[in-house]
């Protein structure tokens, strides 16, 4: 179903300092900074932007648009620190590496990074970057029409009683705007090539090792860079983790929604059911369920008007996908509650969600379409769904559904990398358990791969992203705190209740 286009072959690499920029295994000492020209020193000055540490810096890096032709066609990648704030102490750089994949990361030294306890700050320059194709970094886009910017497009929501031919007109036409605009920078954008980015961002630095705080998305780049350049990590903490089957890789992701809905809507429905409820939309939770399945009916069958919305309506997809984007925090359980209340009295709210930018949704679609073959039966797909919307009601068979992979123009340029138990012991997990992104089940299943390499901190609560410093957990802080500090991992996985 997608236009048949040779994999591009690895060209062949003679010396061990490009072997190394291309993530290849080795034995070999870190190639001497001054042979690579992505290693230039970055020359720090202001960052843009309002609401910033004012100590944050940020430069430029160039980097190889395709690492299989180190001396071709460069890039700049986007960086950005701030200095230990204790420089007796300091002991290296820490990476905040960014989620999505589609989301930057230029700012985080001053937002994630102020969560972290002094005495990480004062141990480590805090460093992040905007991922290529994003933001201050070369960015790309596909040049979307505005219809298919909305998340109602490119999450694969079947129509009212499960068709799935629109989803395949939509992703058929996507997957055809970004082969024509895209450029050849959308063709080279991976979590392989990230991991490369990664590598060139230390070297830059002049680092000979990284420690690393993943969350999301990252969890996943930070696995794939621990197995590329297992040499060069040292202190690396994995906060909410994707799970790295490459046989399926962002296809699991995808289909993980299924589970992690039903994993976290007892909580909003516990919440919402409760009698001290600020919005209290049934006397148990089975009853709020049943609410929720009841008006995404009634809103299929007869949408709402909802002015400023992409599309202008609230039909039953957006409202489970207002659901599903409330299950990511417990902070969003109001807004949602009163949602189904607006609704049900025939209201939608003021503000309708914002669409993603041009370049973070065509970042998203270029690294989940290029990391792994998608496949292409489209009756394969219509069962899939058929399926799913028995068995996981709330999610009406979106995660399984077709999308606009399943016509990419390009196959992936790297095979997905399969993370093992070869390697330093040097991971530390994170992970909540009830989390409707990244579910628990598919965090074991990163836990399973490293093997003794890693343990893992799971945290009895709620909510996607920073389980480290976000659910007021001291058990799981204070070990995650320990680990950056000393290098000392619990000596068995930990549950913190």
């Amino acid at each position: 179903m997608r236009p048949t286009t040779g994999r591009t072959a690895a060209l062949a690499l003679a010396t061990a300092a490009t072997a190394s920029l291309l993530g290849v295994a080795s034995a070999n000492a870190t190639p001497d900074p001054a042979a690579d020209p992505t290693a230039a020193a970055p020359d720090w000055g202001a960052c843009e932007g309002t609401g910033l540490d004012p100590r944050q810096e940020c430069a430029t890096i160039k980097v190889p648009l395709d690492y299989r032709d180190p001396g071709g066609k460069r890039i700049s990648l986007a960086v950005s620190r701030i200095p230990s704030e204790r420089p007796q102490a300091r002991r290296g750089a820490l990476l905040l590496i960014p989620g999505g994949p589609g989301s930057p990361g230029l700012d985080r030294p001053s937002t994630l990074g102020k969560r972290l306890p002094k005495s990480v700050r004062d141990a480590y320059d805090i460093v992040s970057f905007d991922p290529r194709g994003l933001g201050k970094s070369t960015h790309t886009g596909c040049d979307l029409n505005t219809d298919d910017l909305s998340l109602l497009a490119s999450r694969p929501w079947p129509a009212p009683g499960g068709d799935i031919t629109r989803n395949i007109t939509t992703g058929r036409r996507i997957a055809d705007t970004c082969a024509r605009n895209g450029g050849e920078l959308l063709r080279n954008i991976s979590t392989v090539n990230e991991a490369r980015d990664i590598d060139s961002v230390r070297r830059a630095l002049g680092e000979r090792k990284l420690s690393a705080w993943g969350v999301s998305y990252g969890t996943y780049v930070g696995s794939v860079y621990a197995q590329m350049f297992p040499e060069h990590t040292d202190r690396w903490v994995l906060d909410s983790n994707d799970d790295p089957n490459p046989e399926r890789v962002e296809r699991g992701w995808l289909a993980n929604y299924a589970v992690g809905v039903e994993d976290t809507f007892p909580d909003f429905a516990r919440w919402a059911s409760a009698p001290d409820s600020p919005v209290r939309l049934a006397g148990t939770p089975d009853g709020v369920r049943r609410r929720v399945l009841d008006l995404a009916a009634r809103l299929d069958a007869k949408p709402l008007p909802w002015p400023g919305a992409n599309p202008p309506e609230l039909n039953g997809n957006a409202l489970r996908q207002s659901m599903l984007d409330a299950l990511y925090s417990r902070d969003d359980f109001e807004s949602l509650a009163r949602l189904i209340v607006d609704a049900d009295a025939g209201e939608v709210p003021a503000d309708p969600p914002a669409d993603p930018p041009q370049d973070a949704a065509a970042v998203s679609l270029a690294t989940i379409c290029n990391d792994v073959e998608w496949p292409t039966s489209l009756p394969g797909y219509a069962r899939d769904v058929a399926a799913s919307r028995k068995s996981h009601p709330l999610t009406a068979g979106m995660p399984v559904n077709v999308t606009p992979c399943t016509f990419w123009h390009d196959e992936p340029r790297d095979k997905p990398v399969r993370i093992t138990d070869q390697g330093p012991s040097n991971v530390l997990l994170v992970q909540n358990k009830r989390d409707v992104a990244t579910p628990y089940s598919g965090a074991l299943g990163l836990r399973r791969s490293y093997g003794d390499r890693a343990r893992m901190v799971s945290v009895d609560a709620m909510g996607h992203g920073a389980a480290y410093l976000e659910n007021g957990s001291a058990c799981a802080d204070r070990r995650v705190t320990d680990f950056l500090l000393t290098g000392e991992r619990p000596k068995r996985d930990v549950l913190c209740r």
